[in-house]
C-alpha cells in the first residue's frame, strides 16, 4: 500500500518538476545571453508563464500515459522504436510552437525577441520533454510488465489449485473402487456381486479414460455397462430398445458425453415406462438419440435440468466449440434428447 501511495505522489509531482525546470532553463538562456538580470521584468507575467508552462506539461503527461494505457507497449524493434520518437518529436514540435504562438497573442506568454526565442524554446524544451517522455514511456512498460507477472502468477496458482483439486477428486474414485473390491468378496449373493462388479467396471473407466480420447466402441460398451447396472435396479416392465450402428467402431471421441443424458432418462422415465436409444453414424458424425417416457408434465421437477445436464453443455462448449449440437425436447408424455457430434480426425 505504502509502494503503491509512493508511486501516486511521484506520478502527480514529477509534471511539476518539469515545468519548473523547462520553464526555468528556458529563462536561464534568453536572460543571462542577454546580460541581463535573471528574472527581470514583470513578476505577475514571469509567474502566470511558469504556471501555463506546467499546465502543459500536466497535460502531455495525461496524454501519454492514456496513450499507453490504450495500447500495451513492449519494447519495440529498433525501426519501430526511431520511428515512434521522430513521430513524438513531430507532435511535440508543432504543439510546442502552437501553444508559444497562442500564448504571445492572448498575452500569458512573453517572446521578446520573436523568432529567436521561438528557436531557443525549441532546443531547450524539446530534449527535456521527449527525456520525461522517455522516463513515462519506461514507466508504464514496468507497470505492464508487472501487471503481466501478476496475471501469470494469479493463473499458475489457480492452475495449481486445479490440479490440487483435481488429485483430490481422484481420491474418492480410488477409494470407492477399493472399497467396492473387498465388498464384493465379501458378498455371496450373485445378484448384489453383479452390481458390484458393474459398478466397479464403471468406475474404472471413469476414473482412468476421463482425461483422454477414447474409440466410440470404448465408449458404446460403457454405455452398456452402465444400462446393464441401472437394469439391476429398476422394474421389470421397464422397456429398452437400444440401437447400434455396426460403422461405430474405431472413431475418436471425448469420454462420458452420452452417460448424462442416459442417467436422467433412467431418473425420470415414467408412465408407458419406455426408453428408446440409438448411435449412428451420419456422414462424419455421430448422432445419439435418446427418449423416454415420463408420467406427465405436472410435475415441476422433471422440467429443471439437473447438475450433471449443466455440466455436459459446458464440457461440450469445451471440448467440441461448434461442432456439435445438442437438442433437449419435452412434451406431455416424452422427453427425448439427440447429440450430434463431428467427429475428431485421426
Amino acid at each position: 500500500m505504502n509502494i503503491i501511495k509512493k508511486d501516486t505522489f511521484f506520478r502527480w509531482v514529477m509534471p511539476f518538476f518539469l515545468g519548473v525546470v523547462m520553464f526555468n532553463a528556458l529563462r536561464a538562456v534568453t536572460d543571462l545571453t542577454k546580460n541581463e538580470g535573471f528574472w527581470t521584468g514583470s513578476l505577475s507575467q514571469h509567474i502566470v508563464s511558469q504556471l501555463v508552462v506546467i499546465g502543459i506539461c500536466y497535460a502531455f503527461d495525461i496524454i501519454w500515459r492514456l496513450r499507453f494505457q490504450n495500447k500495451k507497449y513492449d519494447i519495440p524493434k529498433c525501426g519501430l522504436f526511431q520511428n515512434e520518437y521522430l513521430k513524438m518529436f513531430i507532435s511535440l514540435f508543432v504543439g510546442l510552437n502552437v501553444v508559444m504562438f497562442i500564448g504571445e497573442r492572448i498575452g500569458v506568454l512573453y517572446m521578446g525577441n520573436g523568432i529567436i526565442d521561438y528557436m531557443i524554446a525549441n532546443v531547450i524544451c524539446i530534449p527535456i520533454a521527449l527525456l520525461y517522455y522517455s522516463m513515462v514511456r519506461s514507466d508504464m512498460i514496468n507497470s505492464n510488465f508487472i501487471e503481466q507477472a501478476l496475471l501469470l502468477e494469479k493463473v499458475r496458482n489457480e492452475n495449481l489449485d486445479t490440479e490440487l483439486k483435481y488429485l483430490k477428486a481422484q481420491y474418492h474414485p480410488h477409494f470407492l473402487f477399493n472399497a467396492l473390491n473387498t465388498i464384493y468378496f465379501q458378498t455371496k449373493e450373485e445378484e448384489a456381486r453383479k452390481s458390484i462388479e458393474l459398478l466397479s467396471e464403471l468406475l474404472r473407466y471413469q476414473l482412468y479414460n476421463v482425461n483422454k480420447i477414447v474409440t466410440v466402441g470404448e465408449e458404446i460398451s460403457f454405455i452398456q455397462s452402465y444400462i446393464s447396472f441401472q437394469k439391476q435396479r429398476v422394474s421389470k416392465r421397464l422397456q429398452l430398445q437400444a440401437d447400434y450402428d455396426s460403422l461405430l467402431s474405431e472413431q475418436k471421441i471425448h469420454p462420458l458425453l452420452f452417460q448424462p443424458l442416459l442417467e436422467n432418462a433412467f431418473k425420470y422415465v415414467g408412465g408407458e415406462y419406455r426408453i428408446w436409444l440409438s448411435f449412428k453414424l451420419e456422414g462424419e458424425a455421430i448422432c445419439f438419440t435418446l427418449e423416454n417416457s415420463i408420467a406427465d408434465l405436472k410435475d415441476e421437477e422433471k422440467r429443471k435440468e439437473g447438475i450433471g445436464i449443466e455440466n455436459l453443455k459446458r464440457r461440450l462448449e469445451l471440448l467440441y466449440s461448434s461442432a456439435y449440437e445438442l437438442k433437449l425436447t419435452q412434451t406431455v408424455n416424452t422427453y427425448s434428447a439427440e447429440l450430434r457430434i463431428k467427429l475428431e480426425k485421426d
